[in-house]
């Protein structure tokens, strides 16, 4: 498959109708990307916040994703150096326990093309559970916890990560070697190919 124009395929993505019986809103795809990009950031889908201001990740979650990662908002949405595309381009409506998943018909439809048109991601942030599906497939493991626990084990350029979601307070409380092991090696990980970048 030939390499895609960036500008081409984002005018695409963000024109997408596929899923849009399925959702409670008109779609509204949330992406950045630039064509130089070297950090890839694979959640799942849109909240409702993000689905109304269209920037991926400004939300509470966003707040401890930016913590996780030593960023501060002008960093974090610097096309240049990051691209955010999740597993799901539009919000997918509410749940009892909280968001919908992300549509499964959008990963495999854009995803791939994606990948081609940013040959300089060095390292992808897979966010959650539906990201680490997609993405790790038969290597991911039986829970969420046990896969971003055996971080070590994907390569170099993939890093399992929970959701920084407010509702996993419990999830970090009870697991406190992700916050005391696995941050400071996202840290400098991150810092590492964004260095790079800036070369």
């Amino acid at each position: 498959m030939p390499e895609p124009d960036l500008n081409d395929l984002l005018t695409d993505i963000r024109a997408c109708r596929v899923c849009a019986a399925y959702l409670p809103h008109p779609p509204r795809p949330v992406l950045r990307a630039g064509a130089g990009a070297r950090l890839l950031i694979v959640g799942q889908a849109p909240g409702r916040r993000v689905h109304e201001t269209g920037i991926p990740w400004n939300d509470p979650s966003g707040d401890r994703l930016r913590d996780w990662l030593q960023l501060d908002r002008a960093a974090f949405y610097d096309e240049t150096r990051i691209a955010i595309a999740p597993a799901g381009f539009c919000f997918p409506g509410s749940g009892r326990g909280g968001d919908l998943p992300p549509r499964p018909e959008c990963a495999p439809l854009w995803h791939p093309r994606l990948r081609l048109a940013l040959p300089d991601i060095r390292l992808t942030l897979l966010i959650g559970s539906y990201a680490q599906a997609y993405y790790l497939s038969g290597s991911r493991k039986a829970t969420l916890t046990a896969t971003v626990a055996a971080w070590r084990d994907y390569p170099p350029d993939l890093f399992p990560l929970p959701h920084p979601s407010p509702r996993n307070r419990l999830w970090l409380m009870r697991n406190p070697w992700f916050e005391a092991e696995v941050i400071p090696v996202l840290r400098e990980r991150v810092a590492g190919v964004l260095a790079d970048a800036d070369g």
